[in-house]
């Protein structure tokens, strides 16, 4: 699950509820912990933190971070201990050993196979299909991966150990544990030791008795056991990054120096974030022919673009916590440029020291160099855009609330159509709510009657067809909509979202001008728009701001330009139709007189 990379979404420190209710879930889920022990791994007063992030598959998990290291994830309402947890308390969950040759496998992203597994003289621990189950190498206790176990330990032995054994979700060394400290896994000696010296003994051959001899010359605290394991196998301390990068470097080289970006905090890191990016989009991105440039549009055109890929700019996250305290800083104490309020409470990049030696210095790091193939747009070169991916959403309402209880979807989880349907089938098959005599009809149960009908229905509407149900129950869902911008994190709105609109409107002795709203929703850049039109009909125009709105602006062009919008909007910027409002208000071709 955590082979490749996942993509954050969100955060946030854990409520005080929230934080009881993770005990209680770890208390129910792992009971070989006792009380002290979960109270250790989740303490009442240190800063505990919730991480929503996205698996690269796809998959929705939230992280628990105690001290920078995460200690336990939720996968489907599941909730599994990462070996940062598993280090500390190894016992937590029944093991399955392994030889550390496999443990690249299982790094790699493979299941543990049961050819691979060590069967100990007290035999395989005691599991039942879908257990949590842990990992470890016969060199050390410390557990190194964590899955569930895809059969029983009686059917596992029933088949001869063949097969899968257990379902890999999280290893030593994937980005889950490069997402904390990096520690490698603590040394603890396991307890079986003459069952493993009888293994080491089984297979290890002429070469391994004569590695023993030169053992048994070498003082060692450890047991005999430890001796033969290690002379077999390499310490699981040896796999780590550095080995990974320096193939044939030294084998005893167990400890890689700290980087410097693990020890600023996390407010420190998008500082500097911020900065690179600012100075990036300055050099790079930025002419003297866009000024002035609305800071707004600074931000999510140019800045947001110099992102190195893998991470994401938020301001918040930083010490400014606002775009304006950051822009004010990097004009009195840097003197990198010059922001103005041109009109009432929008505020304008309207100046730029290009001879800045900080600016001048700046080089951008190469994992942020952005490909800027350059488009033809009326005779000059524009930076490519790429349209939003948009998606309707539904938020599940109070009163539709007792239809998803049991789908663990609250009031307010937002769903996919697909997944409304899903649970709502779920939810008639499992009440046995199919009409026996037409199955195209659903039987009306209390539970629907309260969620779908009116209060004129309740004596009449014994039965709705499956369209209706699904119709019906989407009507009282709360429309929301999630727009994906690339390299963004997916962004999720109450309510439809709005088209840009279209407008023709009369100045002074019959002119006309065309508007163009909500170019910022899709993530154009209204300057950009103004100047593409601009020189496609050779008019002038205007960027003006919208009455209430401080991010808002709307273009404004001379004449009945509608025709020339719409193609610029539709063929260029690839925006759908269907978000496009006001294409009707273009000039019709008259009868020539």
């Amino acid at each position: 699950m955590f082979a490749k990379a996942f993509r954050v979404k969100s955060n946030t420190v854990i409520k005080g509820s929230d934080r009881r209710k993770l005990k209680t879930d770890i208390a129910a889920a792992f009971p070989s912990l006792s009380a002290e022990e979960v109270s250790e791994l989740v303490p009442n007063k240190e800063e505990l933190n919730v991480v929503k992030v996205y698996a690269h598959k796809g998959d929705a998990v939230t992280l628990y971070v105690l001290h920078k290291n995460p200690m336990f994830f939720e996968v489907d309402k599941h909730l599994f201990p990462t070996v940062y947890t598993l280090w500390r308390y190894p016992s937590a969950l029944p093991t399955f050993m392994t030889w550390p040759a496999v443990l690249q496998k299982l790094i790699g992203g493979a299941d543990l196979m049961l050819p691979g597994v060590v069967v100990p003289s007290c035999g395989l621990p005691e599991v039942k299909q879908h257990d949590c189950c842990a990992v470890t190498v016969v060199s050390s206790r410390a557990p190194v991966a964590v899955g569930t176990a895809t059969t029983s330990s009686a059917d596992m032995r029933g088949v001869g150990m063949k097969g899968r054994g257990v379902s890999v979700l999280h290893t030593y060394m994937d980005t889950l544990w490069a997402f904390g400290d990096k520690s490698a896994p603590p040394s603890i000696p396991h307890v079986d030791i003459e069952g493993l010296q009888e293994l080491e003994g089984d297979s290890g051959g002429e070469e391994r008795d004569e590695e023993s001899k030169k053992e048994e010359d070498e003082p060692c605290p450890n047991s005999k056991c430890d001796q033969a394991a290690d002379a077999s196998c390499p310490n699981v301390q040896e796999l780590s990054l550095c080995d990974r990068e320096q193939e044939g470097g030294e084998q005893g080289m167990e400890e890689t120096e700290e980087d410097p970006e693990e020890q600023r905090t996390p407010q420190e890191q998008m500082d500097a974030l911020l900065l690179q990016c600012f100075l990036h989009a300055l050099k790079s991105k930025v002419k003297k022919s866009e000024l002035p440039l609305l800071t707004s549009t600074f931000l999510r055109i140019h800045m947001v673009s110099c992102c190195p890929s893998g991470k994401q700019l938020d301001i918040k996250k930083s010490s400014f916590k606002k775009l304006s305290k950051f822009l004010q800083s990097m004009q009195q104490q840097r003197g990198l440029v010059r922001v103005k309020e041109l009109s009432k409470g929008v505020e304008s990049i309207v100046e730029v020291d290009w001879k800045n030696q900080e600016l001048r210095r700046f080089q951008a790091p190469e994992d942020s160099v952005v490909e800027e193939a350059s488009v033809e747009v009326g005779g000059e070169g524009e930076k490519p855009y790429h349209p939003p991916e948009i998606s309707m959403l539904f938020s599940v309402s109070a009163r539709l609330q007792p239809l998803f209880i049991d789908a663990n979807k609250r009031k307010g989880a937002v769903l996919q159509p697909a997944e409304v349907r899903n649970i709502i089938t779920d939810f008639v098959k499992r009440n046995e709510l199919v009409d026996e005599n037409n199955k195209n009809y659903v039987i009306i149960n209390p539970t629907l009657c309260d969620c779908l009908l009116e209060k004129s229905e309740y004596q009449e509407v014994e039965a709705l067809k499956w369209d209706d149900l699904f119709s019906r129950t989407l009507d009282k869902m709360q429309q929301c909509h999630q727009m994906v911008f690339p390299g963004c994190a997916p962004v999720i709105k109450k309510g439809h979202i709005e088209p840009i609109d279209i407008s023709v409107a009369s100045r002074g002795s019959n002119k006309k001008v065309t508007l163009i709203k909500n170019l910022e929703l899709y993530g154009l850049d209204p300057t950009a728009v103004s100047a593409a039109l601009q020189r496609r009909v050779q008019a002038s125009s205007v960027l003006n701001p919208i009455p209430g709105s401080k991010e808002k602006v709307v273009v404004q062009i001379q004449g009945n330009q509608v025709q020339h919008v719409g193609k610029l909007l539709l063929d260029y910027y690839q925006i759908p139709h269907k978000y496009i409002q006001g294409l009707d208000k273009a000039t019709k071709p008259g009868k020539k007189k």
